[in-house]
């Protein structure tokens, strides 16, 4: 599961390597991808309630779960609220604990303009603030986002994507204590030393407070290190899911 305004892309570097040890389903949430355009704001029940649907829908009874940012906060609700559907989880640079006005601000800035006007320019600067480094930032990405963002409506529909950017809302979707209280099942959190969503010790923090957690940092990366230090990711994240660590 990618971020806010994000898609399967961001796991491209990786589906491979999972499909070797597991059966893999990637996904985009509402109004994200080629999905349905949002034509109302999208709160964190809006897309675990999504998910489960997904789930039964394929007749998936229990699965691991693996997130980036929104994603890996949309696992750890949905752990906290069905952990009997739940195996291990991946958060990857998750969301959900934190709500800083200047990111949150960016966020939303540089999205939106990329969704108003989906030029090279506008696109790149999107998915190169998410990057340690810039040259990771490929001219097929760039492309794959923007024929994505230039969908008839995409613009209006990114504005629903983008709610939680907005501080008040943020706070009433964040991840409350109790929540990572009851996330019981084995879970992984990784950060990177470049992610510019926030701090390690924010994703150290949240490892903290879930009762069977382990936390790792992944150095020359920022928001996704499933891309950037994709070999590295692969193996962290297997030996997790398989078990053999």
């Amino acid at each position: 599961m990618a971020g806010t305004s994000g898609h399967l892309e961001a796991y491209a570097r990786n589906i491979a390597a999972f499909a070797e040890h597991f059966r893999v389903i990637a996904y985009d949430y509402p109004g994200h991808g080629y999905t349905t355009p949002a034509t109302a704001d999208l709160e964190l029940p809006d897309y675990v309630a999504h998910l489960r649907g997904l789930l039964d829908v394929l007749g998936v009874d229990r699965a691991h779960l693996s997130g980036e940012s929104l994603g890996g906060w949309v696992a750890a609700k949905f752990a906290a609220e069905f952990p009997g559907r739940v195996g291990r989880i991946v958060l990857n640079t998750p969301g959900g604990t934190m709500a800083t006005p200047e990111v949150m601000e960016r966020i939303r800035t540089l999205s939106q303009a990329a969704a108003d006007d989906p030029s090279p320019e506008r696109i790149r600067a999107r998915l190169e603030w998410l990057m340690a480094d810039p040259a990771s930032v490929t001219d097929e990405l760039v492309d794959i986002r923007r024929t994505i963002y230039a969908q008839p409506g995409f613009a209006t529909s990114m504005r629903h994507l983008l709610c939680l950017q907005d501080p008040e809302i943020r706070r009433r979707n964040l991840l409350t204590g109790a929540e990572l209280a009851a996330i019981t099942g084995p879970a992984l959190v990784i950060w990177t030393s470049d992610d510019p969503s926030g701090p390690a010790a924010a994703g150290q923090a949240m490892a903290e407070r879930m009762p069977d957690a382990r936390f790792e940092v992944i150095k020359d990366a920022g928001h996704w290190p499933q891309w950037e230090q994709a070999q590295t990711f692969n193996a962290l994240a297997l030996e997790f899911l398989t078990g053999t660590r």
